[in-house]
């Protein structure tokens, strides 16, 4: 496929995005708006403030105007590259979840790389040993994977690891004395990330697993692949150069869909390990009623699932050349 068709297929594809984006926001911010409690009774706190204060508080952030009022100058703002103000943290909402970017991207990316790579090599092996042992020990345990929450994953990775082995630390991304450069900082940050990003990989090799077995059992049977074996091809060869290549566009897509929910899904786990991510962020800002910043929030993980399914879709003509789009 030409690349000028690739570039006219992604543009086209971007500026569908924008109308959804649009769609998505205003959902997002009327369903906060009007779920129930107030973030005026959490910035004045539990004790009894007097009514003057209590409205020149909500007529600060502009909690008194009218639904649509509001809505139509958060919009405004968002043209112009504003994402609102913390009421909770007293700062840009933007600058606030740049700080926590970084951290949210080192654990998903972490868990969705080793998740890939894991259950496409746990797949592999069950496809090759079909019917056997190993197979059935696979089915298993990707079984328990898929079934087993992941915050409770989490706690158990804690009791055991942290609490009854302390082999790992169970709370934050990095220790107070560690160098914040060099291959100290980075054996230290690893080992505050291995329990995190294993229980929030977990559901998600299995889930690879069990589809890159499917898939590969299906592409076995096609008739290229008897004539590759019939030509003396290996069975590594006919496995991976042959079989899992075109096996592969059901597993990219499982794996591009699910980053959206990977990075949404972090919420749980980095609160459940204090990570310093947007995760814990997002789950701070539900406690204090922090509107902006759960629009804004939301309005980056549906912007980033955007993103990923068009970079999956774009991926599907280098895995195979016979996909073509208009």
């Amino acid at each position: 496929m030409g690349i000028g068709r690739l570039a006219v297929f992604a543009l086209r594809r971007l500026l569908l995005a924008g109308p959804f984006l649009l769609g998505v926001v205003m959902i997002n911010f009327t369903l906060i708006q009007l779920a129930p409690g107030d973030p005026v009774t959490i910035l004045v706190g539990e004790y009894p403030a007097p009514p003057e204060y209590v409205e020149r508080v909500r007529r600060e952030f502009g909690l008194d105007r009218p639904l649509s009022e509001r809505l139509g100058r958060y919009l405004w703002q968002l043209l112009q590259g504003n994402l609102g103000y913390s009421f909770a943290n007293r700062q840009p909402v933007l600058s606030l979840i740049t700080a926590r970017l970084g951290a949210t991207l080192q654990l998903t990316l972490t868990a969705l790389v080793g998740a890939s790579i894991a259950g496409v090599a746990l797949g592999l092996l069950a496809a090759r040993r079909r019917g056997g042992p190993a197979d059935g020990l696979a089915q298993g345990a990707t079984l328990f994977g898929y079934s087993i929450p992941e915050f409770w994953l989490g706690q158990l990775l804690i009791l055991v690891f942290a609490i009854w082995l302390g082999w790992l630390p169970s709370q934050g991304n990095r220790s107070l004395r560690a160098p914040t450069v060099g291959w100290e900082a980075a054996t230290d940050g690893l080992r505050y990330l291995l329990l995190p990003a294993l229980a929030l990989s977990l559901r998600y090799v299995s889930l690879i697993a069990r589809l890159t077995r499917a898939s590969l059992l299906e592409v076995l049977g096609a008739d290229f692949i008897l004539a590759a074996r019939a030509r003396g091809a290996s069975e590594r060869t006919v496995l991976i150069g042959h079989a899992l290549r075109h096996a592969a566009l059901p597993v990219l897509t499982v794996i591009g869909y699910n980053f959206g929910f990977v990075l949404s899904g972090s919420a749980l786990i980095e609160t459940v390990f204090s990570w310093p991510g947007i995760g814990r962020l997002l789950f701070d800002s539900i406690t204090a009623r922090d509107y902006p910043v759960m629009t804004a929030i939301l309005l980056l993980v549906s912007a980033t699932v955007v993103l990923v399914n068009l970079i999956t879709d774009l991926l599907y003509t280098a895995v195979d050349p016979r996909v073509h789009y208009r």
